[in-house]
């Protein structure tokens, strides 16, 4: 794969990723929810942290607002060094597979950033309306937007039984988490790093002409040997 193609499938990612944010942004609720299927639903929700909607002022004595600021800043610098390291591989002429998986990886995180960097100055609040793009009145700043999710997989949602100890009579749902287009590009390409580690990571392009113009050349010096 050539920086052409994986440019192509960057923009693609990030097109699919930011229409259907915006999309369900001016169009729900926050909290509202379309059922799709019995096991898939459209629920809108606005993430202000990491992964899981875990925040650093859960774990950290600092507010709110500084450790958005803080998380949205290390995810410049973790998209910059994601952005080298895809530069890296297309230039050595790595496997397609690595380079796909780390355009993929890319495409994620900075359709995440977007989220972070601008919807905070380019949307109202969604609390009780529907917010309006580039609207008088933003929820927040630069720096402070929250990531909008909205794809909800609750394969099961059941109860466990009573006679299981500690969780009896408690609901149990499985897959709970709500996620967007761009955590899903960047869990696929994660998924393909670990599932074709060896391909992914083998002898670049490169290094394989070079091992066969070797073979060759020792293949010559046999035959005259002979």
């Amino acid at each position: 794969m050539n920086l052409k193609k994986s440019l192509l499938l960057i923009i693609a990612i990030l097109v699919i990723d930011q229409i259907s944010k915006i999309y369900i942004k001016t169009n729900f609720v926050l909290g509202e929810s379309v059922d799709v299927f019995d096991w898939f639903k459209i629920l809108f929700i606005e993430n202000e942290g990491a992964a899981w909607g875990a925040k650093l002022s859960d774990v950290l004595p600092i507010s709110e607002s500084s450790g958005k600021l803080f998380l949205t800043i290390f995810r410049l610098f973790a998209i910059v060094g994601i952005g080298y390291w895809l530069y890296d591989v297309i230039q050595k002429k790595a496997s397609n597979i690595l380079i796909m998986a780390v355009s993929l990886i890319f495409a994620g995180a900075l359709g995440n950033i977007i989220d972070s960097i601008f919807y905070g100055i380019i949307f109202d609040d969604s609390n009780n309306n529907v917010a309006t793009l580039f609207s008088d009145e933003p929820y927040g700043g630069i720096f402070y937007g929250k990531v909008v999710d909205m794809l909800y997989f609750p394969l099961v949602d059941t109860t466990w039984p009573e006679w299981v100890p500690h969780f009896g009579g408690r609901n149990f749902r499985f897959f709970e988490p709500v996620f967007n287009i761009a955590d899903t590009s960047i869990s696929t390409g994660v998924g393909i790093l670990l599932v074709f580690n060896k391909q992914a990571f083998g002898h670049t392009k490169d290094e394989e002409k070079g091992v066969d113009i070797k073979l060759e050349g020792h293949t010559e010096e046999s035959s005259e040997n002979l």
